[in-house]
């Protein structure tokens, strides 16, 4: 079983999204579990503190290292990837996540406040992750999202492989349109091709599409994408 821990001082917001289609019917089916650590029981003192400010002075409050470092050490006891959500780790891609799933699960620290004391994130190895360049409250939805992206690619959760092999960024490029009935609205038909029969065409038509919303949409995708097209010519 997959197993996701999250550390958290807002156990409460578990498992929200998580809970629902997927995701949720894969954890009441038991391929996936989900335990969520309140890391305010780990605090020391009657107000549950784990926060103070921050060293050097400045604006807000910093996690606590040894608040939460304890609350590591409760739940990280096997050799999981210990992540923490932060808007300075490296970008979470679709690689990243096909690794992560392909695990054992995840300990996730869902960071609040101006951040976490910089010794517990070395002390305790966490790997910090981000998933864009736009800061939140705090780690607890990025953590959903990270569980959501990895749970979906668990064996059985979306039925038939395909339906994750044609995805954005299954291949490097962004995923072709997609249409269904009817076949005219709005005064909109769906592209002719599609309902040809045609096997071939479509299938090319698709890669097209794929190629040209990548290159018109996402630069950087597009630009790594014939990084990778050019280097393969070369040594195929």
């Amino acid at each position: 079983m997959w197993r996701a821990s999250i550390l958290t001082i807002f156990p409460d917001v578990f498992p929200g999204p998580l809970g629902a289609s997927l995701a949720g019917k894969a954890l009441a089916a038991g391929v996936w579990s989900l335990d969520v650590v309140d890391i305010r029981d780990f605090a020391a003192d009657k107000h549950r503190t784990v926060d103070d400010t921050p060293a050097g002075g400045g604006p807000g409050m910093v996690m606590k290292a040894d608040v939460l470092a304890r609350a590591i050490d409760a739940t990280a006891t096997d050799s999981r990837p210990r992540l923490l959500l932060s808007p300075r780790g490296a970008p979470l891609t679709q690689a990243r996540v096909e690794g992560l799933a392909g695990g054992s699960g995840l300990v996730l620290v869902c960071g609040r406040f101006e951040g976490v004391d910089e010794r517990v994130i070395a002390a305790r190895s966490l790997e910090e992750v981000s998933i864009g360049d736009y800061v939140l409250s705090g780690g607890e939805i990025a953590a959903m999202a990270l569980i959501d992206a990895c749970v979906r690619l668990l064996p059985g959760v979306m039925g038939a492989p395909v339906s994750g092999a044609e995805e954005s960024f299954a291949d490097g490029l962004l995923e072709y349109p997609q249409y269904t009935r009817p076949q005219l609205w709005d005064g909109r038909p769906i592209p002719e091709i599609l309902t040809s029969g045609d096997h071939a065409k479509i299938a090319a038509w698709r890669r097209a599409e794929a190629e040209r919303l990548t290159r018109e949409r996402r630069p950087d995708l597009w630009a790594a994408f014939l990084r990778r097209f050019r280097s393969g010519s070369r040594t195929g």
